[in-house]
């Protein structure tokens, strides 16, 4: 006899005699119904899946025209208000009727010392003599300075940093250059160097109080030797500061520093 796994006879052969409602009877009684079932379930899933992409190219694409109907209007803006500007500096005077000649001081200076030309007497006639050279306007109008209030003009400070071979009176060192000279052979310290041979340039502003700031060095040749010339340097005494129209001004001062060890 052919025994047929998914028919239900041979159930009751197994279970002839047994206690039939046990578990196991149902479960076995019903598997066939359940194996079906599930097959069929499984079978609309895998096919709803696998469609899915062609439903997908079958719809339509869907655009929303986002087009604005809009008609631009120009709005003219009004002009930007320009804020006046502060701190400005006054108008310059206008230019005098006859030709204004620079005065210069006459200074007793070398010939590769001198940086400006001093006006010759037939230059001066039927000019004017000032602070600077101007060139005049014979339609300019004559004008006359507002009578002042009394107050005393304030001047400002001079603080231009002036080449010791352009000013009158140059900055020296108390009991002169020679005194300055000895000073820094006895306190500079020469770095410890068999053969070292070469100079130290150095550079620095003599203050109007004599005082020495801004010290650079120019070029050095190693082993500390510019760090230990502006170690001297800064420890320098006070300087006779440099004059300039009889006034105190800051100037600058180069100095070479020779080095030579045994």
């Amino acid at each position: 006899m052919k025994l047929d796994l998914l028919n239900d006879h041979w159930l009751e052969i197994v279970f002839e005699g047994r206690n039939k409602s046990y578990g196991a009877y149902d479960l076995r009684k019903t598997i066939t119904k359940r194996t079906v079932r599930a097959f069929i379930i499984g079978t609309i899933l895998f096919a709803v899946l696998v469609s899915i992409p062609t439903l997908m190219r079958m719809i339509p694409d869907r655009q929303e025209d986002t087009t604005l109907d809009t008609k631009i209007t120009a709005v003219k803006m009004p002009p930007k208000k320009e804020k006046p500007k502060e701190n400005l500096p006054p108008p310059p005077p206008p230019p005098p009727k006859v030709d204004q000649v620079k005065f210069v001081k006459p200074v007793v200076a070398k010939a590769e010392d001198v940086v400006e030309e001093i006006a010759v007497i037939k230059d001066l006639e039927d000019k004017k003599i000032g602070k600077e050279t101007i060139k005049g306007d014979p339609d300019a109008e004559l004008t006359v300075e507002p009578v002042g209030t009394g107050d005393a003009a304030v001047v400002e400070e001079d603080n231009t940093v002036y080449n010791t071979a352009g000013i009158e009176v140059k900055p020296d060192f108390p009991g002169g250059i020679e005194k300055f000279n000895s000073y820094v052979a006895k306190n500079y310290q020469a770095p410890d160097e068999e053969g070292l041979n070469g100079k130290v340039y150095v550079q620095f502003v003599v203050e109007k109080d004599g005082s020495l700031t801004d010290i650079k060095v120019l070029r050095d040749i190693g082993y500390g030797t510019g760090a230990e010339a502006i170690r001297v340097l800064k420890k320098c005494p006070r300087w006779t500061a440099g004059e300039q129209n009889g006034k105190k001004v800051r100037c600058t001062f180069s100095l070479p520093i020779a080095i030579k060890t045994e």
